[in-house]
């Protein structure tokens, strides 16, 4: 939970990203109480802020009082690197990807212990899934989270096997077989799930590898998302990597991985 001491030497920026800081994605929408509690800032404070962050569009007040992100933090958010360059470079492969299947196909990053979804395409016919642009999700559950786990440093990778949680009944949680399952990841190239984070979803993901002088980095996923009942997963495998082929070149050509 997102909190802290209201300590009387925070500053008002402090105190202002602490207001912000009491929004996750399992409380999206805060009344003014539990923004004061959450981000441990006097309910009068709390009020004159969330009034300057509304008015200035960092936060939106809805119809029965709760607050929510407002749209200029989204705008900005979206001139951050990760998500301009990447998604820009990328867009044009994953319509590809799209146009060929009609499903969903998403592009993640890791973001710690977190798949963060940058770019996700999706049509009438695709099947429903929970991420959105800007969602994080385990690494351990989704299928390109998995391609990032299995890409991460040893640490990462031990933090996620010591406390992977259960997001539906077929979430893969046990250690040794998250274990076993990375390294056939790592061998095999790409990775798949089945209902782990949704159901009635199944996945397929590979890495998007940038050569550099030291050689080949993971920098993304990309994914795709179909209905569980599904059985030529294997088949869309090289579809998703002649896409990630491409964008790992677009990427190597771009300043911070030259």
């Amino acid at each position: 939970m997102a909190g802290g001491s209201a300590g009387a030497g925070r500053s008002v920026t402090s105190r202002a990203l602490a207001v912000l800081g009491a929004f996750d994605a399992s409380s999206p929408r805060l009344t003014l109480t539990e923004i004061a509690e959450r981000s441990g800032t006097p309910l009068t404070t709390a009020h004159r802020l969330l009034a300057e962050l509304t008015a200035w569009g960092a936060l939106s007040r809805r119809a029965d009082g709760r607050y929510e992100i407002g749209r200029r933090l989204w705008d900005l958010g979206l001139l951050a690197p990760v998500q301009l360059e990447l998604r820009q470079l990328a867009a044009p492969f994953l319509l590809d990807v799209h146009t060929a299947t009609r499903d969903t196909v998403h592009l993640a990053v890791r973001e710690g212990a977190h798949a963060l979804y940058v770019e996700r395409i999706s049509g009438r016919e695709s099947v429903p899934v929970v991420s959105q642009v800007g969602s994080r999700l385990p690494l351990h559950a989704t299928g390109v989270g998995k391609v990032l786990l299995a890409a991460a440093p040893d640490e990462v990778v031990a933090q996620v096997l010591a406390a992977p949680e259960r997001a539906t009944r077929h979430t893969v949680v046990d250690p040794a077989l998250l274990s076993r399952e990375l390294a056939e990841i790592r061998r095999r190239g790409w990775a798949r799930t089945a209902e782990e984070m949704s159901l009635g979803t199944a996945s397929v993901a590979v890495p998007v590898r940038v050569e550099r002088a030291g050689g080949p980095v993971v920098a993304a996923a990309l994914g795709i998302v179909v209905p569980s009942h599904r059985r030529d997963l294997a088949r869309l495998a090289p579809v998703l990597e002649v896409a990630a082929r491409g964008i790992g070149r677009a990427l190597a050509r771009t300043e911070p991985f030259r």
